[in-house]
């Protein structure tokens, strides 16, 4: 304690977040990092393990609902007409007159304008053999590698020649993107670890198996990104940032592989809302996650998440990358080539990279010429290129979630929630020793209890239910659910978004503009205002959690609905996100 008394806030930082490590899942990425550190990795969460049973690549999400109803079909063209209105663009159906540009005019080209800053380029296909040393595998153990050089002296001499197709000997497991970009023809079983927020568990997909996957993926990182190594794991630490779609059995799960397995020292786990909070020197804020599969809403309060006011949206990116396909496809600009999301995962990475490229939201009609890739059965990519329409349609489906007709992932079974340990509840009603020198009602034990809780009842979350809803109706329900005018008025002025697809153009004053429009006539609320990240908001949370390593944040995280005064509290934030910048 001496030494934190005394020690420099910049030498602290230095000294304690090099032996810790933030981890933050996601569903469709995994960002991990040192502390001390100023971005993490962003590693697809993902694997492919080799399989001898299947004659290609099989994508393991066998419970997967993907079939569009004729319903389904109907409302998704009248949300269509509806933002075409809005956008003031022509409907569905609508031909434009005069159109100088015809809009089925489309070619093939061997490359794209090398002037264009737009990410066009094409991915390549996986390398999924091992040929030799220099071209092993990552993942490889040091007893393998030792096999293989003896192999390699005791052949010392002997004439070398190209291994024949016969002879290629195939990577075990693949990670990340390269999993993502394993070819169809590959005999490779690809696992997505986490599906719509939560643990992609399924009769297809054991627990034991994903909970396997999960170690394997990220001992891959640690080893290969962080170059921490098994007998060195004891030095460090863990930050576990998870989302709020995370229940509690998944987080006890992943804390028993940090600490089993991975073999940290110790692990502290923080909300992915409430670091994002931290990681833009906050104390107060309605936090909105814009996630790949899935979008969430939570407000803050002086340091404190409202659990009542949690809203989950099962829906991200990859809803609108499917709705641009759907929306070129039914405007006859994409090309005739085989696009298939399911079966061949970099068709994905092709059409998030276009989301992100081209896709605004804006006024009038958006159109752009664009390089659209085919990739064929382990064939080199195709390069068509082409001009894309409507650009500015998919991102409003946030808005109109029918608009985007979300896959759908059934949740595990029922008895995955029946725990019997739940950590919230344990510690919930416990009596804690009443002390002379705090005031009434700030410390735990008080005679006047915890007032600060008062309005805020305990809500169980097992299942987590999600809301039907787009998301301005999802943002102001979150708000007015807090109850308290002067709470209103200052959460509706301090939006905070988060995610990837928080970087969208125009999205920021979409939110404004349709929030604003969405809160009843009778509350005496006028104003909306999304504030600016000071940080990447793709990894806001991440740098959150990275602030939180100072060792006086914990004893403040733990005890700040007790001890501190809001001034005091907000004061303590800023100094945090101050010495982490």
């Amino acid at each position: 304690m001496d030494y934190l008394k005394t020690v420099v806030p910049s030498q602290l930082l230095a000294e304690r977040g090099s032996n810790l490590v933030v981890i933050n899942p996601g569903s469709a990425n995994i960002r991990v990092g040192l502390a001390k550190q100023d971005s993490p990795f962003s590693i697809p969460h993902c694997i492919a393990r080799r399989s001898n049973q299947l004659p290609k690549l099989n994508v393991q999400d066998q419970l997967l609902n993907s079939q569009v109803t004729t319903a389904q079909h109907m409302e998704r063209e009248k949300a269509y007409d509806v933002i075409a209105s809005l956008l003031k663009i022509p409907f569905l159906d609508e031909e434009v007159a005069n159109n100088s540009v015809p809009r089925k005019q489309m070619g093939r080209v061997d490359g794209y304008n090398p002037q264009n800053t737009r990410k066009d380029g094409a991915f390549t296909w996986t390398d999924t053999h091992v040929k030799d040393l220099n071209s092993s595998v990552p993942q490889e153990s040091s007893s393998d590698k030792s096999v293989i050089a003896e192999s390699l002296v005791q052949n010392e001499g002997t004439e070398l020649k190209e291994p024949t197709l016969a002879e290629l000997k195939f990577r075990e497991v693949i990670f990340g993107e390269e999993a993502l970009r394993i070819s169809p023809t590959e005999p490779y079983s690809l696992r997505r670890l986490i599906r719509r927020g939560h643990l992609n568990i399924s009769q297809h997909y054991p627990m034991q198996q994903v909970l396997e996957d999960l170690h394997a993926l990220w001992d891959w990182i640690l080893l290969e990104k962080l170059h921490i190594p098994h007998q060195e794991r004891s030095l460090y630490s863990a930050i576990l940032v998870v989302p709020e779609t995370f229940d509690n059995r998944e987080i006890k799960e992943i804390l028993s592989i940090l600490l089993r397995d991975l073999r940290f020292s110790s692990a502290v786990v923080h909300q992915e809302g409430l670091a994002a909070v931290f990681g833009n020197g906050l104390s107060t804020a309605c936090v909105v996650n814009l996630g790949a599969q899935v979008s969430s809403v939570i407000c803050i309060e002086d340091g404190v998440a409202l659990p009542n006011t949690e809203k989950t949206l099962p829906f991200g990116g990859e809803d609108i990358s499917r709705c641009l396909l759907w929306t070129q496809r039914h405007h006859q600009t994409w090309p005739q080539i085989r696009t298939d999301i399911l079966t061949k995962p970099i068709d994905l990475l092709m059409l998030n990279r276009l989301k992100e490229s081209y896709c605004e939201i804006k006024e009038g009609e958006l159109d752009a010429i664009a390089v659209v890739h085919s990739y064929e059965d382990a064939m080199p990519a195709g390069s068509h290129k082409t001009r894309l329409t409507a650009l500015n349609v998919p991102p409003m489906g946030l808005f109109y979630p029918t608009l985007l007709i979300p896959d759908l992932y059934p949740p595990p079974p029922r008895s995955w929630f029946h725990d019997y340990e739940d950590m919230l509840e344990e510690t919930w009603h416990i009596e804690f020793p009443r002390r002379s020198d705090m005031p009434d009602g700030l410390y735990p034990g008080s005679n006047v209890g915890l007032q600060m809780w008062d309005n805020y009842p305990f809500v169980s979350m097992k299942p987590k239910k999600e809301e039907k809803v787009g998301l301005a109706e999802a943002i102001t329900s979150s708000i007015l659910s807090t109850g308290r005018i002067d709470l209103q008025r200052k959460l509706f002025c301090s939006i905070q978004l988060i995610g990837g697809v928080a970087l969208t153009g125009g999205l920021i004053p979409a939110v404004e503009e349709r929030v604003l429009q969405t809160i009843p006539s009778n509350e005496a609320i006028h104003t909306v205002e999304v504030l600016q990240s000071r940080t990447n908001p793709t990894f806001v949370s991440w740098k959150g959690g990275a602030v939180s390593h100072l060792p006086s944040f914990f004893f403040f995280h733990v005890w700040v609905s007790f001890v501190f005064g809001t001034m005091q509290m907000h004061l303590f934030i800023e100094f945090a996100y101050a010495i982490s910048s």
